[in-house]
């Protein structure tokens, strides 16, 4: 039998101790499960809120623990392990399920002290993997979110004029730098916060992760990747697009053409008990009969070369995964991000994402923002 989970960690940023308390709390704290209570131990800072808004069963006061642990070790600076260790003798727990972020140093003194640890295998909480209707909900909320975002940025696109090469807007250069303004400042609006925004034109986009900087061009591929995260839940969007503001030539409209079909053959391949690894490599095998090779250089990569997607929830990368690296067998519940993308240098990229939820048939799409990309 598994032995109860322990966490260690703030959960404005850690999803498992989001997951387990439902509440945002800044600073780090102890939880556990004893039996079928949730318990955590707080500062009096946080102690009456997390009595209110939590789902912990006992919210304990840090402040008498810490005295009890002085009296226990008087020549000690006291700290998380120390009012552990007592909490355990208190709850009659020999062992904990601890998550692959436990802090290490944490760890060691609790080991010292004869506790035993054992490493979760995968999430601490595998539930978390299938999303409830109210988690749906929040995550629906997330997606209108960014799409928002996006549309902010579409806009701004729709409002510069093209000279030349370049993009201009209120007389000087539009930069990705306005783009991700527009954007986190209508996901702001929205109840959410954007970070790592991507807004990345010509061969910036086509490194997947690079954000974007400097003046964009005219008549190039752009894509605007944006994945808030709503303050008030904790659960994030995650939707890309990818315009083009001018003209179009007709290897960027195949290209864009090659990555909306990707996606619809990855969606229509999506229902529980699929392989996750065989939905990606129908991506794949489409790509390549369009004759767009992926290739890896000591320079770097060209073509189709990361996920086809991944988990969404209160982490904006969660299991499962679907992805030609691993083999992971999608059940319904889950919620999975669809992205696959083309990138290649002198070109340009394009990534088209959005959200579903696994079904025993078709998925429910999540996410909701139109196709149309080219901006004349």
């Amino acid at each position: 039998m598994q032995p109860p989970p322990l966490l260690c960690a703030e959960s404005i940023n850690n999803p498992d101790q989001r997951y387990f308390g439902r509440i945002a709390v800044p600073d780090p704290f102890i939880s556990f499960r004893a039996g079928r209570r949730k318990i955590c131990v707080v500062s009096a800072l946080e102690l009456g809120r997390v009595k209110r808004g939590s789902s912990f069963d006992n919210v304990l006061p840090l402040e008498a623990w810490h005295r009890k642990a002085r009296e226990r070790w008087p020549a000690r600076r006291i700290g998380p392990a120390e009012v552990i260790v007592l909490l355990a003798e208190h709850y009659g727990i020999r062992a904990f399920t601890v998550p692959d972020d436990f802090p290490t140093g944490v760890a060691l003194k609790l080991l010292d002290q004869g506790l035993r640890l054992v490493p979760a295998v995968g999430m601490i909480f595998p539930e978390r993997e299938i999303k409830s209707p109210a988690e749906v909900t929040a995550l629906r909320a997330g997606n209108r979110c960014a799409a928002l975002g996006i549309g902010a940025a579409e806009d701004l696109l729709r409002r510069a004029r093209v000279k030349g090469h370049w993009l201009y807007h209120h007389g000087r250069k539009l930069t990705s730098e306005d783009l991700k303004f527009a954007i986190e400042t209508a996901c702001l609006g929205a109840g959410g916060v954007s970070l790592d925004t991507i807004a990345a034109g010509g061969d910036q986009a086509c490194d997947p992760h690079e954000s974007g900087h400097g003046p964009l061009r005219a008549h190039e591929l752009i894509i605007v990747d944006v994945f808030p995260r709503i303050t008030a839940t904790g659960y994030h969007g995650d939707m890309t697009r990818t315009f083009l503001r001018g003209h179009a030539s007709d290897a960027q409209r195949r290209l864009v053409a090659a990555v909306r079909a990707g996606q619809q053959a990855a969606l229509a391949a999506i229902h529980a008990g699929v392989n996750g690894r065989d939905v990606h490599n129908r991506v794949v095998a489409w790509f390549n009969a369009q004759h767009y090779p992926t290739r890896h250089t000591a320079r770097g990569s060209t073509g189709f070369f990361h996920g086809t997607g991944h988990g969404l929830g209160l982490a904006v990368h969660e299991l499962p995964r679907i992805s030609g690296s691993v083999d992971y067998e999608l059940k319904a519940g889950a919620v999975v991000t669809v992205e696959p993308g083309l990138y290649y240098p002198g070109l340009g990229a394009c990534r088209i994402e959005d959200v579903v939820q696994v079904t025993p048939s078709r998925p429910k799409l999540l996410s909701r923002y139109h196709y149309e990309w080219e901006i004349r």
